[in-house]
């Protein structure tokens, strides 16, 4: 449950080149991006004061407008010194980051080639993505509905917001039903990828993941598997169909948010919460954690 909702949040944020007073941060409300989905946006995590990985996900907020049709005004070296910017203004160590871009109020209709582009950067504390009981236990996901669509009818390598639609209903009837999420299949059938994070199986002790032909490559998704090879584990990027879940050990999830969660269960599949998870749960806390590694050595 929301016990502040965003709007009323206290702070600064980034928009347009300067920081403004969190309630000023407001579009109208004919902005295309609200109407047409023109809007992309990255979520980046900040720890001990960095964010990680900050140049790969300004890169790709770039890439993902540039999928949609249009530039962002500001260089991906301009948006990262505000993103650190802000977190200082902020007085945040430990944060989400939440950059977007998206077309204004200039034209209203399916063609908006004039209208504005903007840019926003927000940034607050966000501990967990998932109840923490939950994810220490494993997290139970249901089947989604719908699936990740075709690329041949939206353009998947973007982190776009309309993508995001079915994610959005797909986890509301998961949480409905008492699940924390649900694992999303693409238009052929195959699993995919959870509703706002990637997907990780292990059998035998080697690593199993969806080929990323059809959903976002996620940057933390690419940080496992470089973590895993520097563990000696093979890891295998390849179609997964559902009746493959059976077999399988060991599920976890990656994503900025979510960073590494445990999958104790999928609709009728059981996995347990095994020791490969556990070393790449590890892995990764001490990757995204740098001052956290060193006082444990």
């Amino acid at each position: 449950m929301v016990s502040v909702p965003f709007d009323q949040l206290e702070g600064l944020i980034w928009m347009d080149g300067e920081f403004v007073k969190w309630a000023d941060a407001r579009v109208h409300v004919l902005t295309h991006g609200l109407h047409y989905a023109s809007a992309v946006f990255e979520g980046e995590r900040a720890y001990d004061g960095e964010i990680f990985k900050l140049t790969e996900h300004t890169e790709r907020l770039h890439e993902s407008a540039r999928l949609l049709g249009f530039q962002i005004p500001y260089s991906v070296a301009q948006l990262g010194d505000a993103c650190r910017k802000l977190l200082e203004e902020q007085g945040l160590h430990d944060a989400y980051v939440r950059p977007i871009a998206w077309r204004g109020s200039d034209q209203m209709g399916v063609s908006a080639q004039n209208s504005r582009i903007h840019c926003a950067i927000a940034a607050w504390p966000w501990p967990a993505y998932f109840d923490p009981a939950q994810k220490f236990k494993g997290l139970r996901l249901d089947i989604a509905e719908y699936r990740r669509p075709d690329p041949l009818t939206a353009p998947s390598k973007a982190k776009a917001a309309g993508l995001y639609m079915i994610c959005t209903i797909s986890r509301h009837a998961a949480e409905a039903k008492g699940y924390a999420d649900a694992m999303m299949l693409d238009w052929r059938g195959q699993v995919a990828e959870a509703t706002s994070a990637n997907i990780f199986f292990v059998k035998d002790g080697r690593l199993h993941t969806p080929k990323a032909d059809c959903f976002l490559d996620g940057i933390t998704r690419r940080t496992v598997i470089d973590l895993a090879r520097a563990r000696g584990l093979d890891v295998e990027e390849r179609a997964i169909m559902p009746d493959e879940l059976e077999g399988f050990e060991q599920c976890f999830l990656t994503g900025t948010a979510a960073e590494v969660a445990p999958v104790a269960e999928i609709g009728p599949y059981r996995f347990e919460v095994g020791d490969i998870t556990s070393t790449l749960t590890d892995d990764y806390l001490n990757t995204v954690k740098p001052t956290k590694a060193i006082a444990a050595e």
